[in-house]
């Protein structure tokens, strides 16, 4: 049996004889034809009756290493295609599909990992709208390369071709790693795309037992970027074991995340119940919800809710160890207080439990921290608007929320104050390729779907696509960053010969470290000592981060005109105190006065860009309206960026003053608070612009400043749980450090090795301040029906 486009028998036959041509035994899927490696282990893939389906080969080194190669090539003959000929391509996939997706269908429910062939065909004709536009609408960026794309055993298929399809639009060539459910549907369309005229070598599909896989591919050279999307454990566990390899990888948790279902006393009762039951008992359980009730309304509710589940039967359970985590559950909620609405009683003993919900469960109740699997669903009630906000904030994770209200204007302010990446008022589990999905808090480090999604598998032209690649190092991660270098406690017996001691800044005004003591500067030279800065720790840091935290709101709310008028202002401040900047450049790097007075004048010039960019299309809050075309009813919905929240910039060697105003201009024109941490090697400059920001108009706290020993402040950062992304330049024990610490909770990370040198931070292309924003932002879509 071959492939054939123009097949036209039943679409059963199909699907039984794809299985049939391959024994059962399926293997990978290497430069554009299955590949059947004698002596590899097998796994083996059973349906829900415990019935085989079909074995997957896992692959070893060797096929990896024969993979990597069959990508390199795809690479270049798929990059050297016209946007045309990529965008053709991808057409042509979506009329197979549109012939054979019964098949793929068919193939998923037996996997048990259901999606909709409607759905696949609206992604293939999204992204190839966006392979024909990539140089008119995305110009000077450039593909990665190689790209591997990991998914975990329960994620769904749709999310596994949501980042395989706007990677081939963009020209690279991808490498997939799929769970178990998805590894057949992926291998069955792996073949449908090169049946459809994808050349051989772009998309690969490597099958294993575990995301170890993962890993493994990882560390072969051509590998660019990895991006994983699943559950939240093996996305850590995968970033664990790619720490120091020297690729970038993002994570997008879509699974197990705790969502508000937020019913205020203005909705539709009956359509928010009825919703309600159907996101919580009848599809399928990637998400836990939380429903959050009214006080006025939480009768009406709960009496709408027992006549809804009248008659609902047990849901089945995938063990009898769930059923132990289930009744656990329950019965330490009603110990708590909670009482229970349920369909039916529950069996005696079975892997099976009756839709249950959990009336008056309290915030911190199990049942609402740390979901169990069964069909259980949390309610607790809020009073006031505000605190039916503050309820909706108090879980960890920031994926979705649903809104009711028949209020617009509540709605909208209601979406903007949830800390998540989608808000859907009036409806749930609505999802489009056109609108971006980033997860806020602990609910991802990238964004997916729309145009912003594209940008993770590009980079600007005239930059590297990675951090040089190494092999990990041997690291004891408890240790890193406890051998400081030698605190001194500076004499200040005699002031007029002794050098200048330097303060930090926190909160607004200047001080010491906590510890009290400091580090000496040297001169250009290397010999005696120029001054003294303070000798910042973790208290340090922890003083930084409430004082930026209180304020961060504030600032993200003030107008874009505003904070461009602050950031105009820090930029005169800056030209006044010229002279005074410039020498401590000169004293401390040995420019000449001429090349350090360039510099200030350089920053100068980008706080002004950065200050152009705030009430900007890039810089400033902009809003895409769209149609909403996918809804079964007519609506719209819009993106838009949000500010991260505190951002731990440990700032390089090179350009120390013009590389610090680039990066602080970055965050806070996007509504952030930072707490840098200046050069260990040229700290005084950053220290020297200390007294520009204390005559600026920047609120207190939004701009901290703490010197010291680089090590130990990164760790300082990386284990404070408030602060969202780093932005590291530093030595590669750092950057191995922060990859394999920065997982709980999940932090952006942008990291650069000292060595990495190469970046000209005078360069002001549109280009690289875009990439510089991005990385500030992350993205919150609003979906609203109109009937």
């Amino acid at each position: 049996f071959r492939f054939d486009p123009t097949y036209t028998q039943t679409y059963t036959c199909f699907f039984g004889a794809w299985l049939d041509h391959h024994s059962h035994s399926l293997g990978l899927f290497i430069d554009g034809k299955f590949v059947q490696p004698a002596d590899r282990q097998v796994h083996s893939l059973v349906d829900s009756k415990g019935g085989n389906i079909c074995n997957t080969v896992c692959a070893v080194e060797e096929d990896i290493s024969q993979c990597a190669s069959s990508a390199i090539n795809g690479f270049k003959t798929w990059s050297g295609l016209t946007c045309y000929q990529r965008a053709k391509v991808l057409l042509r996939v979506v009329n197979v599909l549109g012939q054979h997706g019964k098949c793929v269908s068919e193939l998923c429910n037996l996997c048990e990992n259901s999606c909709s062939p409607s759905t696949l065909v609206r992604l293939l004709q999204y992204y190839s709208s966006w392979a024909q536009l990539r140089d008119t609408l995305i110009t000077n960026w450039t593909p990665l390369g190689v790209v591997e794309v990991v998914v975990s055993d329960d994620c769904s298929l749709y999310s596994l071709v949501l980042k395989v399809l706007p990677a081939l639009a963009m020209g690279n060539s991808v490498i997939v790693v799929p769970g178990q459910s998805t590894a057949p549907p992926a291998l069955l369309l792996a073949q449908l795309f090169v049946g459809a005229g994808l050349p051989a070598g772009v998309l690969n599909v490597l099958t294993g037992r575990d995301i170890s896989l993962g890993a493994k591919v990882a560390q072969n050279q051509s590998i660019r970027y990895v991006t994983y999307s699943g559950n939240k454990q093996d996305g850590v566990t995968l970033c664990k074991a790619t720490a120091g390899m020297g690729v970038s990888v993002t994570v997008s948790p879509c699974i197990g995340a705790t969502c508000p279902f937020i019913i205020f006393e203005s909705a539709d009762i009956d359509s928010a119940v009825d919703e309600v039951i159907e996101a919580a008992f009848k599809k399928r359980k990637e998400i836990n919800w939380v429903l959050c009730v009214q006080e006025s309304v939480v009768d009406s509710v709960v009496v709408r809710l027992q006549l809804r589940m009248a008659g609902m039967k047990c849901v089945e359970l995938h063990s009898n160890a769930d059923r132990v985590l289930v009744d656990a559950t329950v019965q330490e909620a009603q110990q708590q207080g909670a009482t229970l609405i349920q369909s039916c009683p529950a069996p005696p003993s079975d892997a099976q439990y009756p839709p249950t919900v959990l009336c008056r469960s309290a915030p911190s109740s199990p049942c609402v921290v740390s979901p169990s699997p069964g069909p259980l669903l949390p309610l607790m009630t809020f009073r006031s608007n505000t605190e039916g906000v503050t309820l909706g904030n108090h879980s960890p994770h920031g994926q979705a929320a649903s809104i009711w209200t028949e209020d617009l204007t509540l709605a909208l302010e209601t979406a903007k104050s949830l800390s998540v990446g989608s808000v859907w008022v009036n409806s749930h589990s609505v999802s489009d390729p056109c609108l971006p999905i980033s997860g806020h808090k602990d609910s991802g480090t990238c964004t997916d779907g729309g145009q912003e999604g594209l940008y993770q598998f590009l980079h600007p032209s005239s930059t590297s696509s990675s951090l040089p690649r190494s092999a990990p190092l041997s690291m004891d991660y408890i240790k890193f960053g406890t051998a400081a270098s030698p605190a001194i406690i500076p004499d200040d017996s005699d002031p007029a010969s002794a050098p200048k001691p330097y303060l930090q800044f926190v909160n607004g005004k200047t001080c010491k470290s906590e510890s009290g003591c400091s580090l000496t500067v040297q001169p250009p030279g290397g010999s005696g000592v120029l001054a003294y800065c303070p000798d910042g720790g973790r208290k340090d840091v922890r003083n930084a981060v409430e004082a930026a935290i209180k304020v961060q709101p504030g600032w993200m709310k003030r107008s874009p005109s505003v904070r461009a008028q602050s950031l105009y202002s820090l930029a005169k401040g800056l030209e006044a105190k010229k002279q005074d900047i410039a020498s401590s450049i000169h004293i401390q790097t040995g420019l000449s006065m001429v090349e350090a007075e360039k510099e200030v004048d350089l920053s100068t010039a980008r706080l002004s860009d950065w200050a152009a960019y705030c009430d900007k299309v890039q810089g400033g809050t902009p809003v895409r309206l769209v149609t909403f075309p996918p809804m079964p009813h007519s609506g719209s919905a819009f993106s838009l960026p949000e500010a991260l929240g505190v951002v731990g910039i440990v700032l390089p060697d090179k350009n120390p003053l013009l590389s610090m105003v680039t990066l602080l201009g970055a965050a806070i024109t996007t509504g952030n608070a930072v707490v840098m941490v200046p050069s260990q090697k040229y700290p005084l400059p950053a220290l020297a612009f200390i007294q520009v920001l204390q005559s600026s108009d920047l609120p207190a706290g939004l701009v901290n400043v703490i010197s010291g020993n680089r090590d130990q402040l990164t760790v300082a950062l990386a284990n404070h749980n408030v602060i969202k992304a780093i932005w590291y330049w530093g030595s590669a024990e750092g950057c191995q450090y922060l990859q394999y610490t920065c997982t709980v909770p999940l932090k952006m990370l942008c990291l650069f090795c000292q060595k990495d040198e190469e970046k000209d931070w005078t360069l002001s292309h549109p280009t690289h301040l875009e990439e510089m924003w991005r990385n500030a932002v992350q993205w919150k879509s609003v979906w609203i029906p109109s009937a």
